[in-house]
């Protein structure tokens, strides 16, 4: 008789709940949701292809393009911190990145998750602190001393490391994981240009840098910590658990290397951001410590090195599929060097691009940028929502909730990009006299540099890193993948290859034809 009031006020309790819980599915508009692990079975589910799930989730909401779902469905949580909207409405994204800027910061989510790799660093930050550190780098981002500096690093790198390396490869017939070439020649370049250290780990026999590895496991632990409920990392930080154990190791090689680098550029300052952020002044107007300029430098490696590398890497593959647009920008290429160098081919190949030889190449910088449209290096984004908000789509978003826009998503829908969304056509960023780089006309279209305040400061930099590199791979050789490889996207922070980039190189034979240049592959 006892247990039959415990049972009634279970009966009824539940019965509270699950009508609770239906009112809750009926409104929102993304993937099934289940009682309590609301949708957290299918994200688990579809972690593998994670961006594709969600491009399908968002074309199945017709025009709009946003959907709302929870990650826990219980009262008081699931309209707030288990809330996600998830857009690619290019109005809803320029709301969230410039209008109402203010209102979606990274928030409490994501810079607890970062908070033990990046600190207080300008990728992790909000407000005045985030502020400082914008317009001190935004002031050296424009200064040719930096751009200067920038071409050193990048030919250095590819005249005496990355041609030897495909050199070998091509004479001795053995297949290259390119991705992995390119983030040692963008981590190698990035942390010359940050803390002026160059950690050598684009050479010959390709040695596993401590300092690298570490880096690299601290990032894809720390994105896991955004995938799941907060709650669940913390346990396992708090227990020394799964892959926050490996977390702690790695955070312990990145701070010792970095304690190292910034205390030598204390000693010996040069041309490097670090030695510039050693003369500027925090919010308090006092100069930056040791500690917030090792974060600092972090920051700015996490964003030189894996997004210029990754959109390599999908250039690459869309090459290799393409090659009627890689014979248009070899015949860029080869034009621009025949005007500043000459008509023999062989002088073309002597010396990496110069800077100013590559702002002449507006064919490359499109398919570059139709890359990053379809395989954008970041391409999930996460903001915290302030105070309730309705975007201009008429969502509402309540305070404590997150925003997701998809940059991915973006790319590949046909209400945004037109029917043909999927076809690689650098073509769509030219102006009509084919002149001209031309970015659309709606700049929210396309923000796989970031929008707003935030706009990426490197973009240029980038764009010119970028083109130095895809100029000293396509002159001297023809790509062609390894047999049986088939690109997959990992599981990250930003779009990796799952299994590299394996190609095969041949060497690519340039002549000169009666009145153009062509180029033809041996």
């Amino acid at each position: 008789m006892e247990t039959l009031p415990i049972l009634s006020a279970l009966f009824a309790a539940t019965s509270v709940y699950l009508f609770w819980f239906y009112l809750l599915a009926r409104k929102l508009t993304g993937p099934s949701v289940w009682p309590v692990v609301g949708s957290l079975p299918l994200l688990y589910s579809n972690r593998k292809q994670i961006h594709d799930w969600i491009t399908s989730n968002l074309r199945a909401t017709g025009g709009s393009a946003t959907y709302q779902t929870c990650t826990l469905a219980l009262p008081f949580v699931a309209r707030k911190q288990g809330l996600y909207t998830v857009t690619s409405n290019p109005k809803n994204i320029e709301h969230i990145l410039r209008a109402r800027f203010d209102n979606y910061p990274k928030g409490p989510t994501w810079q607890a998750a970062f908070h033990d790799l990046l600190g207080e660093g300008i990728f992790n930050s909000d407000g005045e602190t985030w502020l400082i550190q914008r317009k001190t780098a935004a002031l050296e981002f424009t200064t040719r001393t930096l751009r200067q500096a920038m071409a050193r690093w990048v030919n250095r790198t590819i005249r005496n490391r990355l041609w030897c390396i495909l050199d070998k490869a091509e004479r001795d017939h053995i297949a290259v994981d390119l991705q992995d070439l390119l983030l040692r020649l963008t981590f190698d370049n990035i942390c010359g240009l940050t803390f002026g250290k160059d950690p050598e780990t684009l050479s010959p026999d390709l040695p596993d840098n401590p300092f690298a590895k570490a880096f690299d496991n601290a990032t894809e632990a720390t994105l896991q910590r955004l995938l799941y409920p907060a709650f669940l990392w913390r346990i396992q930080k708090f227990f020394g658990l799964g892959a926050e154990r490996q977390l702690e190791k790695s955070l312990k090689v990145v701070g010792d290397y970095m304690n190292d680098a910034v205390a030598a550029r204390k000693l010996t300052p040069s041309d490097d951001l670090i030695s510039r952020f050693m003369n500027k002044r925090d919010v308090d107007g006092n100069p930056f410590p040791s500690a917030v300029l090792q974060r600092i430098a972090l920051n700015f490696v996490l964003a030189g090195r894996d997004t210029s590398s990754v959109a390599l890497s999908w250039f690459f593959h869309l090459i290799m599929e393409n090659p009627h647009i890689e014979e248009k920008i070899i015949a860029e290429i080869s034009t621009v060097l025949k005007q500043t160098r000459g008509d023999d081919p062989r002088l073309w190949t002597e010396e990496p691009l110069a800077f100013d030889e590559a702002d002449k190449l507006v064919y490359l910088k499109a398919a570059l940028a139709e890359t990053l449209r379809l395989y954008p290096s970041v391409p999930e984004d996460f903001k915290y929502v302030v105070k309730d908000d309705v975007l201009p789509d008429g969502t509402f978003v309540p305070a404590g909730s997150t925003v997701t826009y998809s940059i991915y998503s973006v790319g590949r829908m046909k209400s945004i990009w037109g029917e043909d969304c999927m076809e690689f056509k650098p073509e769509r960023w030219i102006s009509a006299d084919g002149n001209r780089f031309e970015p659309p006309k709606d700049g929210y279209k396309f923000v796989a540099f970031n929008g707003g305040p935030r706009t990426c400061l490197g973009k240029d930099l980038a764009y010119l890193q970028m083109k130095s590199v895809v100029s000293a791979v396509l002159l001297r050789y023809r790509l062609s993948p390894v047999p049986g490889f088939r690109a997959q996207q990992k599981m990250s922070l930003t779009l990796f290859m799952k299994k590299g980039l394996q190609v095969h190189l041949h060497p690519r034979k340039l002549g000169v034809g009666p009145g153009h240049v062509a180029a033809t592959s041996a």
